[in-house]
């Protein structure tokens, strides 16, 4: 494993985060959150902001249902 690797956080239409290489092109349905840096430093940010594991659209129904 490359430790010298840049990454960037990126998160879909749903709010799931994922890392992705810094120097490769944004997958579609994707788009970087602002955040890049080793890998380690960037998971540690996943970790802070992604709290609630739940995809945007089952939250959605959830709190529906809830309400």
């Amino acid at each position: 494993m490359d430790d010298n690797a840049r990454y960037q956080v990126l998160r879909n239409d749903e709010d799931q985060y994922s890392l992705w290489p810094a120097d490769l092109e944004v997958p579609e349905g994707w788009r970087p959150v602002g955040k890049e840096g080793t890998k380690d430093e960037c998971s540690a940010y996943v970790d802070e902001v992604w709290t609630d594991m739940r995809p945007r659209s089952l939250r959605e129904r959830m709190d529906n249902v809830a309400s």
